[in-house]
């Protein structure tokens, strides 16, 4: 669940049309799908690219030229309209745009998908870590070691296909294996502050950089984000520089926040494609799933963000097809995730776990509900498989 560790935004694709057009249109796609298969965790909030200073407002033609190129759809709203729907607003900004950018909760949509793939046969086992792997004769790995955080046993696990999905670990664990998978961590760091102060997300209009974007994420506010490469993904560390570097970056946007108090700070690191004199925010936003020749039953994948989790998992779920002789595409473009209609997804689960979520209904902890039934089902069908792979 380290995934969850964002700042919640579904990105329109807005922010990367101009140095990274390529992301742009992938998230733009994504950002459909997603509010499409899995509506209970997306938030339609839309989104305010905002220039404040006179060179925020000379990037306006650059930034309304790629959104045309991506086929973004986007609104000039006049600078009053704006304040009148977010009074928060910096009442000095020179420009706003609206976006199609959403928020999603990350931890219900990772559990969402747990048990969606539960239902269609795989086994989800939580708290165990890859420490090596068996190799043949002949260049393939036979079976991963992974250490059982519960008992602290070491069990093998045999395979025909093995997937490195560990995003900043990547490179870690195709060493394991003996080949070499270029990883650039790249930490970020991100706010959070006690109230939501828009309902919108609000971006700066400019390039990417760091501290340009504040996400109503419920009912606070987080403000994001930094790039800093790490040669440990395992050892971040937040100072009191960013957290004042991000809160008046953000107050510039949205001046309350230099008032607001702040609740919490976090990072997240970023598994970017390495390339050669880019710094972390000027590395793609892409995705690469690397088919290795030896061992040649190991595929990895790098890069990409939370909004293109799903089309990474697509594209790695064919490329696996293949290797297994399998002719059948991914189909979850269309798949709608567990949760979307609770009292239809939950009818074949335990009886006992069936009343538990029931008791939600129409009680003052409805809409944290999901929430709970999300974390319930994903405790049962966890010890479920632990059991059937005899690691109960």
């Amino acid at each position: 669940m380290a995934l969850r560790r964002m700042h919640g935004l579904l990105h329109s694709g807005a922010r990367y049309v101009v140095t990274d057009p390529k992301a742009a249109v992938e998230c733009a796609e994504e950002n459909r799908v997603m509010a499409r298969i899995a509506p209970h965790v997306v938030d339609d909030t839309g989104g305010y690219f905002v220039a404040v200073t006179k060179d925020d407002l000379e990037f306006q033609d650059e930034f309304i030229s790629g959104l045309r190129r991506a086929n973004i759809g986007y609104r000039v709203v006049d600078v009053r309209d704006a304040i009148r729907e977010e009074p928060n607003l910096n009442p000095e900004v020179k420009a706003v745009i609206e976006v199609p950018d959403k928020v999603v909760y990350a931890r219900e949509l990772l559990m969402s998908a747990a048990v969606s793939a539960y239902m269609e046969g795989a086994l989800i086992v939580q708290n165990a870590e890859v420490v090596g792997f068996d190799l043949g004769n002949d260049g393939e790995i036979i079976s991963a070691r992974v250490k059982d955080g519960v008992k602290g046993d070491v069990r093998r696990v045999n395979a025909r296909v093995f997937v490195n999905a560990a995003g900043p670990w990547a490179g870690r664990v195709a060493g394991m294996a003996g080949v070499n998978v270029d990883v650039m961590p790249t930490m970020g760091v991100m706010v959070v502050y006690r109230h939501r102060l828009t309902r919108r997300v609000i971006n700066r209009m400019r390039p990417p950089s760091d501290g340009d974007i504040l996400v109503p994420y419920g009912s606070v506010s987080i403000m994001g984000t930094t790039a800093v490469i790490i040669e440990d993904p395992d050892s971040t560390t937040i100072t009191k520089d960013d957290i004042e570097f991000l809160t008046s970056e953000g107050s510039q946007m949205v001046p309350a926040l230099a008032r607001e108090p702040v609740v919490r700070a976090y990072a997240s690191v970023r598994p970017l494609i390495n390339i050669p004199g880019a710094t972390g925010r000027e590395a793609t936003r892409d995705f690469m799933i690397v088919r290795h020749d030896k061992p040649r039953n190991l595929v990895s994948v790098i890069g990409g963000k939370f909004t293109t989790g799903r089309l990474v998992g697509e594209r790695l779920a064919d490329e696996v097809s293949k290797m297994l002789g399998v002719n059948k595409p991914s189909r979850t473009r269309d798949y709608t995730l567990f949760g979307a209609d609770l009292s239809v997804d939950i009818k074949d689960l335990d009886p006992d776990v069936v009343s538990i979520i029931k008791s939600f209904r129409g009680s003052i902890d409805e809409e944290r509900g999901l929430m709970a039934s999300l974390s319930l089902i994903l405790q049962y069908i966890t010890r479920r498989s632990r059991s059937l792979i005899g690691w109960a």
